[in-house]
């Protein structure tokens, strides 16, 4: 297909640009200007052009729990969202840890056929924390990842959890550093999970659940001090407190070579917003659907995130797409599964609440969605150069509207955003020169 997008406000964090220009594409390529002849044009005036979103975080939860989501619903939703390219946790049944696994959500992406998927490979078989899976069985995948990546699988590890055994773990940096393959680290220390009263939540009788404070930056700081010896590419998962910010902030200084990032609704809302009746008012859902792991922190843990996004010491935003059932959903609160969804309101909260407050310029956050992922991936995506593969999400930012869940296409609707107004829709999502989604 040969595209020409006009008028449109390119935005290239890799180049450090942000300019009205034109973008040609032929043959899944962005290209220099050429004939117009059988050329569709696509008038982007009055909106953002950039380069098609990564989120380094879903859970797709295909093979065995397709009724939260499949491979093919999760590819429509992250498409409407503006992703071209998403990272799946291995979490699943059974869990990604073999060769055949791997290959099977390969398929699934390639019959779905719109955005890359890659997967993520266990650090344990069966991520039961007592031995390595076979990391070299799974990066000789011949997937659509390795087929860009030049792996198999794009990244290891052991979601939802920390490998808790400190030798597996250096065990595990070490293969992946032989692999060249990065750790996405969910940062948990299991001594310290469970049942949690959050003190400012104590008169409401809440007990958000989700990992203390204490057991993220407990494994931050293990697993920063083993990267750093070892020499492997640390990533950490959702960052959600000060203190890990902190930790990371100051390995940095330092010169170590980690990654981070968090999500959305870690910078954009608090415990408290759990308990405000007016929210909660006629919506039983709405406290089960703010649930997730790591909870909602204090606005402290808010405010030092959105610096952190700001001075470089996070360096993306990923969504930790989670769906559950309605039903599973409608639990008390303490039964109700941990998890939210996220790819189809990223955009439109990450720009409302960085953006539109000036927190972070249009270019830092496209850098933290697209260009950063993508080098953290080692993907050849997340800039708008000629060469470039067409990966291309259209944004309209000036239309004001109101989050409605029945609108999604994800097959959940487990969103803690429900009636909030934003700004930052996908009016065209392009992966690999094809339109792949196109409000109507």
């Amino acid at each position: 297909m040969k595209l020409c997008i006009k008028n449109g406000l390119v935005i290239d964090p890799v180049k450090g640009t942000q300019e009205i220009s034109d973008i040609w594409i032929n043959n899944g390529v962005i290209v220099d200007p050429m004939d117009d002849n059988d050329v569709k044009f696509i008038d982007a005036e009055g909106k953002w052009v950039v380069p098609g979103l990564i989120d380094l975080h879903v859970h797709f939860r295909e093979p065995g729990y397709e009724y939260k989501e499949d491979i093919a619903s999760g590819c429509r939703s992250a498409a409407r969202g503006g992703f071209t390219t998403v990272c799946c946790m291995p979490n699943t049944n059974p869990v990604i840890d073999n060769e055949k696994i791997v290959s099977f959500v390969d398929n699934k992406a390639k019959e779905a056929s719109l955005i890359n998927v890659f997967p993520i490979g266990a650090i344990t078989k069966n991520q039961e924390g007592k031995q390595l899976a076979d990391l070299d069985e799974m990066n000789k995948a011949e997937t659509k990842c390795k087929e860009l990546l030049g792996h198999g699988i794009c990244a290891i590890s052991e979601d939802g959890k920390s490998v808790m055994d400190v030798n597996l773990m250096e065990e595990a940096m070490k293969k992946a550093k032989e692999l060249n393959l990065p750790i996405f680290d969910h940062t948990e220390d299991h001594t310290l999970t469970g049942g949690v009263m959050n003190e400012g939540l104590v008169s409401y009788g809440m007990s958000l659940q989700g990992i203390p404070r204490e057991a993220e930056e407990n494994i931050v700081k293990r697993d920063i001090e083993l990267a750093a010896k070892v020499g492997c590419k640390l990533h950490l998962s959702h960052m959600s407190t000060r203190g890990s910010v902190n930790l990371i902030r100051e390995a940095k200084k330092q010169g170590i070579k980690i990654t981070a990032e968090t999500a959305p609704h870690y910078i954009s809302m608090t415990e408290w917003e759990i308990v405000n009746q007016q929210i909660v008012a006629e919506k039983p859902l709405a406290k089960t659907n703010m649930k997730m792991n790591p909870p909602l922190r204090t606005k402290d843990d808010m405010l030092a995130l959105r610096e952190a996004l700001k001075d470089g010491t996070l360096d993306a935003i990923a969504t930790d797409h989670a769906p559950h059932s309605e039903e599973e959903k409608a639990l008390p609160f303490e039964k109700a599964p941990f998890g939210i969804i996220g790819l189809e309101t990223s955009f439109p909260i990450s720009y409302t609440y960085l953006v539109k407050t000036g927190i972070l310029s249009p270019l830092k956050l496209i850098e933290k969605m697209s260009s950063n992922p993508a080098e953290i991936l080692g993907l050849k995506r997340g800039s708008l150069q000629v060469g470039y593969a067409a990966d291309i999400a259209i944004i309209d930012i000036e239309e004001k509207y109101m989050i409605d869940p029945k609108e999604f296409l994800s097959k959940a609707k487990n969103t803690p955003f429900t009636g909030i107004n934003v700004w930052g829709k996908a009016e065209y999502t392009i992966c690999n020169g094809e339109i792949v989604w196109e409000a109507k």
